[in-house]
């Protein structure tokens, strides 16, 4: 299994406010190479195989609404250390205790519309990128 790949998505909120440039320019300031991207809009067979593992959380139905409300991004990124470095990059899921200058401090509006979403481990990447992308669509060396 590759550890120097991660999958990321740019939320709805995050897109509709054309946050996206200044994302990616900090996803490529901080060494990230983008391996495959695009442009989709989640239905909602795929935002809840996407989130499966939070499906008896009281806040699945409100997460389906939200990731289903708008066009998203979504992407796989390569660097060594991918998983950390990206986690610690975007910062806390809540915008409100996230360190200054991460991504979601930066963009995001609140817990839910926190601006990116970011693989937690290696097996999630690979469980994430395979919901959005063939191995064809993958620009792999």
């Amino acid at each position: 299994m590759r550890t120097d790949l991660t999958f990321t998505i740019v939320k709805p909120t995050a897109f509709e406010k054309n946050y996206l440039g200044p994302i990616i320019e900090i996803f490529n300031r901080n060494g990230f190479k983008i391996k495959a991207m695009k442009l989709t809009r989640m239905n909602r067979e795929k935002a809840k195989e996407f989130y499966a593992e939070h499906e008896t959380k009281p806040f699945f139905e409100s997460l389906l609404s939200y990731m289903t409300s708008g066009p998203v991004v979504v992407a796989v990124l390569q660097k060594e250390n991918a998983i950390a470095d990206f986690r610690e990059m975007i910062g806390a899921t809540d915008p409100a205790k996230a360190q200054f200058g991460t991504l979601r401090k930066m963009f995001a509006d609140s817990k839910e519309a926190n601006a990116v979403h970011g693989s937690d481990s290696n097996e999630s990447a690979q469980r994430e990128m395979s919901i959005f992308f063939t191995e064809e669509e993958l620009f792999f060396d």
